[in-house]
Formats: C-alpha cells, structure tokens, sequence
C-alpha cells in the first residue's frame, strides 16, 4: 500500500524532537530543523500519484520533457515505475547553444529507464522568430525557448494519447524561478511538494545517474548559466529557510531567531509574494453567482 504525506510528517517527527510548530528554541535562540526526507516512502507516494492521477483521467501514458537536468531524470525515472518504460515518452528539445553535456545526460537517462524517446530540435522555429526581433535580450530568448519546448510537449501528448508530466520542484515554483506556460506548464507534477534538497536525496535513491544528480543546475539556457549563479544563493541555503518560513509558518522574528540574515529573509520574503500569480490561474473579474476558480472549484476526477 502507497504511503502518503502524513506518513512522512511523522517519520520526521520521530526524527526530530520538535515543537508545535515543528521548530525548536533553547533559551532565545529558534533553530531550524532539517527538511524531511525519506526516500523509499517519497518514492511510494508518488509513483502512486502518478499512476493514480494519470489512470483517473482516462490514459496510460505520459510525455516528459528530458533536459538532461536531474528534475526531468527524476520525474521520467518514477513515471517509468509507475506506469511502466513503454508508457513514457521523453523528448529532447535542444537549442544550438544547447551544452552537449546535457544532451548526452539525458540519453543516460533514457538507457536507464528504458522509455521510448524523441529528439526535435528547437533551433529553426526559435531563431526564425527572434529574426524579426534580433534585439530581444536572454531572458526573452530564455522564455520563448521554455514555451516553445510546452507546446512541443502537448503536441506530442494529443498525438500519444498521454498526459504531460511536470518537472518543476517547489523551490523553483515558490521562487517563481520558472517560466509560466513554459517549464512550470503540466498535466500532472510528481516534484512539486519536494524541495530541490529532496530532489537530489529522492534522485539518487531511484538511480538517476550520478553525473547527473552531483552537477550543477542549470537551466541551460544560454552557456554557462547555472541556477545558483542566478539566484545568488545556493539551493540547500534557500530551502532551509523556505522550510521554516512556509512548512513551518515561522515568523520574520523567529527566522531571524534562526540565524537567517536578515536580508537573505527579505529578499526571498519578496520573491515568493511577488510570484504568486505565477501559481494562480489568471484572475477572473467576478461578473456572476458562481466564478471560475472561485465559487466553482471542483478536484479534477470531479463526476468521474
């Protein structure tokens, strides 16, 4: 039997000796507690997910986008478990700048699950959009790469009666590190409750290979771009603190009880409020009895 997200919570809590708020404080000083993380029952919960969400709606088969990047190894490495190798499609989008580490490491990936595969290179469509607009800048060059890669993804899933399955974990959806209807675009997302930290634990208990889950992450959108570098801070330092700062609903006072500078705490305060729309549908002016998304809100097996 699948476990569930309870079953975690208490494990930790076994862990660690925590308080109400799953934190701890000596004298005047709050800690953080570590993130919980236990790989064999993450991996349970969300095969089960998977084959759960994607069978309720009708299908067997998932399409998933390989970046070579250890989100989508993950991702395709559980939807190959859950609904067996023959029912995952993973496409490769490559740009021409693309960095052919990254393509090579989603071959891997492919060898390892075992799943049917795809390459289409990007390169035409994108560079006959940005002739018309050759002065874009990289951050519009980036996005327009992750959108045209989306709408790849749900050709593909039409065509292969499938769903598209996410890869965005939630360091990047609380971040807003992503791009909307580009790679933060799903069907059905198997990572997103899971911290970056958890990711790379989960990534490894599963066998994602190990070049792929020990290097550093990056979107690949123009050479020599990492995650990190972007940011300005490294993945395990802003998971901490968006652990306590989210799961555990710790105050401003209490973070920086925590040790956390103050202005690391601002500035990730500000990206998480200024990114909300992001994992919002796009508002909808309110002009009746019963308004989308908010007066009518149904799960989405809802009459099934």
């Amino acid at each position: 039997m699948a476990g569930s997200a309870n079953d975690l919570e208490q494990s930790q809590t076994l862990e660690h000796a925590a308080g109400a708020s799953g934190g701890t404080k000596a004298a005047d000083r709050w800690t953080c507690p570590s993130i919980p993380t236990n790989p064999p029952l993450l991996r349970r919960i969300l095969t089960a997910f998977i084959a759960n969400e994607v069978r309720k709606v009708g299908v067997e088969r998932v399409v998933v986008g390989l970046s070579g990047g250890v989100d989508s190894a993950l991702s395709c490495l559980l939807a190959a478990e859950a609904l067996g190798p023959h029912n995952v499609l993973a496409i490769k989008m490559p740009y021409r700048t693309s960095s052919p580490e990254s393509l090579a490491h989603a071959n891997l990936v492919i060898a390892r699950a075992g799943v049917e595969s795809l390459e289409i290179d990007i390169t035409p469509q994108i560079d006959a959009y940005f002739a018309r607009f050759p002065d874009a800048d990289r951050v519009r060059r980036g996005n327009k790469m992750a959108r045209e890669r989306m709408t790849i993804l749900y050709d593909h899933s039409a065509r292969w009666h499938a769903l598209v399955l996410g890869t965005s974990n939630k360091t990047e959806l609380l971040l807003g590190y992503g791009t909307l209807h580009g790679d933060m675009a799903s069907a059905v997302n198997p990572l997103g409750d899971l911290y970056k930290t958890q990711v790379w634990a989960l990534a490894e208990a599963v066998g994602v290979p190990a070049e792929i889950v020990h290097k550093q992450p990056s979107a690949d959108l123009w050479a020599g771009q990492t995650d990190e570098a972007e940011l300005g801070f490294g993945y395990r330092e802003v998971d901490r603190l968006l652990y306590c700062m989210v799961d555990l609903r710790y105050s401003r006072a209490e973070l920086l009880a925590a040790g956390f500078p103050e202005e690391f705490v601002r500035r990730v305060s500000e990206m998480v409020r200024n990114s909300q729309f992001k994992r919002r549908l796009p508002i909808i002016a309110k002009v009746s009895q019963r308004t989308i998304d908010r007066d009518f809100r149904y799960a989405r097996d809802w009459g099934r």
